[in-house]
C-alpha cells in the first residue's frame, strides 16, 4: 500500500492501535478505559469516540483501579490480550503509578497512555504541571519510568512510527513481557500528519518460544538423573506459557513431585496425584517437607520471592535449577541456569530424559495433607465467629470446576494459597505487588477475560474501604462476579505479625487504633447504593447458599460475613518462615524473644545471589 493519509497524532494512534491483531485472529488491545481530562478529551478523547467498536472505550471510576482491571485481564488472557488506559495529566496520570509498578512486578502487559505538558511549551505551566527548577523536560510522567518496561515521551506525531511497535514488541515478547507507557503531550496528540498509509495495514504479533541452549539442557538433564528426591517448584511462567499439560506430563512420567508459587497455582489441579500443594511461608507441610528432602529443586517460570524460598531458608539441601525465559530470574540464587520458553524447555528435557524416573514421592504426606485441609476448612459447631479457613472451606464446598477464586492482599491470599483446592487454571493471585484495592477492579477484568468462569472474588474489608468503585461500574455493565467480604474490623493479617514480630497490637484494628468512636460500616449498604446485590451472610451455611443463589444474576453480589482476627491460617505444620526485620532494640520480653528467634532463623539463610 503506497500513499499518504492526513490524522491527527491521537487519531494515528488508535487507527494503528486497531488492527494490531493476535495469533488468534483478535485484537491485541482490547480496547481503551479512559477517564478524561483537559490533556486528552480533546486529542485522544476524539479519536477514541472517531474509531467507535473499532477500538472500544469505557469509563471507569478511578484511574488506578481502572488499570488494575485491565492488568487482571491481561493474566486472564495469560498474556495474550491486553488492554489500555488514558489519563489526563498530573493526579489522572500519577494515579496510574501504582497499577503500573503491579504490572512490572507481574511480568504483564498494559497500555498506560496519560497526557503529558505541552510540548512547544507555550502556555507553561498548564494546570496540573509539575516544574522541575533545574530540568524543562521533565513532567510528573517520569515518575513511570521505574515502573515500567518501555517509557517514551511522545513529542512529536511521527514519533509514533517507532514508539508504537516498540510498546507492542515489549508487551508480546516473552521475557521483557511488562506495561508500558506512552506520556502523550496534548498538544501532539492534536496535531495532524501525513502518515504513510503502510503504517496501518494488520498486523499479527505471535509470542516467541526461545528453545534452550543445548549445553545447559544437557547439564540439567544430567543434575535431573542424578536426583535422588528432585522438586519442582510451578510459577507463572508455566500458565504464560501455556505448559500446564507439558508440566502435568513431565511430573507423571518422571515421578517428580510439583509444588506450586502464588503465580504458579492451579496450572495444575489440586487432585493431580503429583501437586503437592504451596511452597515457602503459606506453604503445605507436604509441599515444604518435599522441599525441604529435595536434593534437586527445579524452578519452572518462577521469580524465586521469598514467599515462594522461605526467605532463602527452604531450599537449602537442594541444588537449584531455574528455568525461566528471562535471564534475570533464571540466573537468580547461584541456579544452574535453563533459558528457555518453558513448554519447549520441559519438551525437550523429557525427550532427552526418556523413561527416567525418581525415586516415588511421599503420597502418604500429600493424603495426609488433604485430609488435614478439609479438616480444618469444616464448618464450625460451636459459638463465635468463622475463622478465614471456614470461609475458604464454605465457598469451596460451594464452588464448581468453572469457578475461580482470586484475591490479592491481606490474609486471604496466604490462606488461599494454602488451603484453596482449585481445578486448572482456577486460580488468579496477585501476590506479586499484593496491592490493597486490587480486588474488586481485577474481579471485573477477569470476569472480561474469562465470562465463561464463575470469578469468586476475596476480599478484606481493609482492602474494600481502599479501593471499591469500580463495583459501580460492573454493575453498569452488568459484569457478574461474586465477592466474599471478610470483615473482621481491621487489619487483621498485619495485626498478627506485628505481633508475632514482638510488638504491641497497634494502628492495624480499629479498636487499636487512635479514633473517638469505634465504626460501624454498612458493606452491605454501601455495596447496594452502587448497583451490586449485596447481603450479609448469617453464617457459614447462609455463606454457602449466598454463593449458589448469586449464579443466577447478571451484576456482581457481595457477601458480607463477620470473621475472627485472632487466628490465622496457619495449622499444624504448615507454614515457613519469613524475613521480617525485628528491632535489635526494645524494652519487652516478647520484643527480645522475637529478635532471638529472628537471629536463630536468619542463620539458616543460604548466602548465593
Amino acid at each position: 500500500m503506497t500513499g499518504t493519509i492526513r490524522l491527527t497524532a491521537a487519531q494515528a494512534m488508535t487507527r494503528w492501535l486497531s488492527v494490531q491483531m493476535t495469533e488468534d485472529g483478535e485484537r491485541f488491545i482490547d480496547g481503551v478505559w479512559a477517564i478524561f481530562g483537559h490533556g486528552n478529551v480533546a486529542g485522544l478523547g476524539e479519536a477514541l469516540h472517531g474509531i467507535g467498536d473499532a477500538l472500544p472505550t469505557w469509563r471507569g471510576q478511578n484511574e488506578q483501579t481502572m488499570a488494575h482491571a485491565a492488568i487482571a485481564y491481561a493474566k486472564g488472557h495469560g498474556r495474550k490480550r491486553a488492554q489500555a488506559i488514558t489519563a489526563s495529566i498530573g493526579p489522572g496520570a500519577t494515579n496510574m503509578v501504582t497499577a503500573a509498578a503491579l504490572a512490572h512486578v507481574n511480568r504483564l502487559p498494559l497500555l498506560l497512555i496519560p497526557g503529558d505538558v505541552f510540548a512547544n511549551r507555550r502556555p507553561d505551566p498548564v494546570l496540573q504541571q509539575i516544574e522541575d527548577f533545574t530540568d524543562g523536560t521533565v513532567s510528573a510522567n517520569d515518575c513511570f519510568r521505574p515502573v515500567v518496561r518501555y517509557f517514551d515521551r511522545i513529542t512529536r506525531p511521527e514519533h509514533l512510527l517507532s514508539a508504537l511497535p516498540r510498546a507492542m514488541r515489549v508487551m508480546t515478547d516473552p521475557a521483557d513481557c511488562g506495561p508500558v507507557c506512552l506520556s502523550f503531550c496534548q498538544d501532539v496528540q492534536a496535531e495532524a500528519y501525513d502518515w504513510p498509509q503502510a503504517f496501518f495495514e494488520p498486523r499479527v504479533w505471535r509470542t516467541r518460544r526461545p528453545a534452550p541452549d543445548a549445553q545447559e539442557l544437557a547439564q540439567v538433564t544430567d543434575l535431573i538423573r542424578a536426583a535422588k528426591a528432585p522438586v519442582i517448584v510451578a510459577g507463572g511462567g508455566v500458565i504464560y506459557s501455556g505448559a500446564e499439560a507439558a508440566l502435568a506430563d513431565f511430573a507423571s512420567r518422571h515421578n517428580i513431585p510439583v509444588i506450586e508459587t502464588q503465580a504458579g497455582k492451579s496450572a495444575l489441579a489440586q487432585d493431580h496425584p503429583m501437586n503437592f500443594g504451596a511452597a515457602g511461608v503459606d506453604g503445605s507441610a507436604a509441599a515444604n517437607a518435599a522441599a525441604g528432602k529435595a536434593d534437586l529443586v527445579i524452578g519452572i517460570g518462577t521469580r524465586l520471592q521469598d514467599f515462594t524460598t522461605g526467605s532463602r531458608t527452604l531450599f537449602a539441601n537442594g541444588r537449584l535449577v531455574s528455568i525461566n525465559v528471562q535471564p534475570y530470574d533464571a540466573a537468580k540464587h547461584g541456579s544452574v541456569t535453563l533459558v528457555a520458553d518453558a513448554k519447549v524447555a520441559l519438551e525437550q528435557l523429557g525427550g532427552a530424559l526418556g523413561e527416567h524416573r525418581a525415586d516415588a514421592p511421599d503420597a502418604d504426606s500429600r493424603a495426609a495433607w488433604l485430609a488435614a485441609v478439609d479438616a480444618h476448612c469444616a464448618a464450625p459447631t460451636g459459638d463465635g465467629l468463622p475463622t478465614d479457613a471456614q470461609v475458604i472451606g464454605a465457598v469451596q464446598r460451594a464452588s464448581t470446576p468453572s469457578s475461580i477464586a482470586m484475591c490479592a492482599a491481606g490474609t486471604m491470599p496466604g490462606a488461599l494459597k494454602l488451603l484453596w483446592q482449585p481445578s486448572q487454571g482456577g486460580y488468579h493471585m496477585e501476590y506479586g505487588f499484593s496491592c490493597m484495592g486490587y480486588e474488586l477492579a481485577g474481579a471485573m477484568g477477569l470476569k472480561l477475560a474469562r465470562p465463561e468462569r464463575e470469578v469468586l472474588c476475596f476480599v478484606g474489608d481493609g482492602s474494600y474501604m481502599m479501593a471499591n468503585s469500580e463495583l459501580a461500574t460492573a454493575a453498569m455493565r452488568r459484569i457478574p462476579f461474586t465477592v466474599i467480604l471478610t470483615d473482621n474490623r481491621g487489619y487483621g493479617c498485619i495485626n498478627r505479625l506485628q505481633q508475632a514480630c514482638g510488638g504491641a497490637p497497634f494502628n492495624n484494628m480499629y479498636v487499636d487504633s487512635r479514633i473517638e468512636v469505634q465504626p460501624q460500616i454498612d458493606f452491605v449498604a454501601h455495596a447496594g447504593s452502587m448497583g451490586a446485590h449485596a447481603v450479609k451472610a448469617r453464617d457459614i451455611a447462609d455463606l454457602q447458599a449466598q454463593i449458589e443463589a448469586a449464579r443466577g444474576r447478571d451484576i456482581p453480589t457481595v457477601i458480607v460475613i463477620d470473621t475472627t482476627a485472632a487466628e490465622g491460617p496457619g495449622f499444624g505444620d504448615a507454614g515457613n518462615w519469613w524475613d521480617v526485620a525485628v528491632p535489635e532494640v526494645g524494652d519487652t520480653d516478647a520484643l527480645r524473644r522475637a529478635h532471638q528467634n529472628y537471629l536463630e532463623q536468619a542463620g539458616r539463610q543460604a548466602t548465593v545471589n
